[in-house]
């Protein structure tokens, strides 16, 4: 039975339990951050705890504990679970109260960790890309903020099953902002484009490692609005998040992406990413 942490307490997954009450259930009124952990140990932890801080700061809650707090929580979350490869979770919700739209004073916020394998990466998805298709962006205005609140996500995620496509790539007023559950790129003459890192998208923790290996690759990177029309055109498209890493895109709206294979910019920084993470390991 897996164990997860609840307000103070590590218990196994069956015995935890919430009130009805809480405003994470009656309202979506909290953040969460999913952490990758490779061979136990937590991946850019640092970078998660600071998006963690910067989404409590968006939603006026205070942060329950400081980082060396979460750091000590997490890697006992990652003991008390028996995967080497682990996703955690953490959810922090503004608490238990009567129900009423106005933000409860001097009441302690819900705190909830566990922990899921992580999966590897599909060998197909990697060797043949995956299918996406766009979806007009009908979230609200700040996806800057990590929010439970996720209905449009899982509804465009849900649509791309439905067609038989692995991801839903978000269009604003025509323009890509981003994945229903990842950021998005396209290369254009082996020069990354990703949409401008505002309010409108979310601050990936894999998006700076991308910005960071190209770099070190000498890979140019542009923030820059792109409309359909462009993205069609793309020599390649791949998405990124915590849980799947790099993802080439080879099927977009039932159109090849480029020659219709994974591309030589994708598998370049695929595999830097890949030596970045057994380099963590070992350190």
């Amino acid at each position: 039975m897996p164990v997860v942490y609840l307000n103070g307490e590590f218990l196994p997954a069956d015995e935890a339990k919430i009130s009805v009450f809480d405003r994470g259930f009656l309202f979506g009124d909290g953040v969460y951050e999913v952490i990758p952990v490779y061979d136990r140990q937590s991946f850019r932890l640092a970078s998660h705890l600071s998006r963690l801080q910067n989404s409590l700061d968006g939603i006026r809650m205070q942060n329950p504990f400081s980082e060396v707090e979460w750091t000590a929580l997490i890697e006992q979350i990652i003991a008390k679970n028996e995967m080497n490869d682990q996703a955690v979770y953490l959810q922090v919700t503004r608490g238990v109260a009567p129900r009423d739209h106005l933000f409860p004073e001097n009441v302690p916020p819900t705190v909830f960790m566990m922990s899921n394998p992580l999966k590897p990466v599909a060998v197909d998805f990697k060797e043949q890309g995956i299918s996406a298709i766009t979806v007009e962006d009908i979230r609200w205005q700040y996806c800057d903020i990590k929010a439970i609140s996720l209905l449009p996500n899982t509804m465009m995620r849900q649509q791309a099953h439905e067609q038989g496509a692995q991801e839903a790539i978000m269009l604003r007023d025509g323009l890509m902002t981003e994945g229903s559950a990842s950021n998005s790129y396209a290369i254009f003459d082996n020069v990354i484009y990703t949409a401008i890192k505002d309010k409108r998208v979310l601050p990936g923790i894999t998006r700076e490692v991308v910005f960071d290996l190209a770099v070190q690759a000498g890979i140019a990177i542009k923030e820059q609005e792109l409309a359909l029309e462009r993205l069609y055109q793309a020599d390649e498209i791949w998405i990124s998040s915590s849980t799947r890493e790099l993802l080439p895109v080879t099927r977009l709206d039932g159109k090849l992406v480029g020659t219709g294979q994974p591309g030589p910019v994708w598998k370049k920084l695929d595999n830097a990413y890949q030596q970045l993470k057994r380099k963590t390991n070992n350190e």
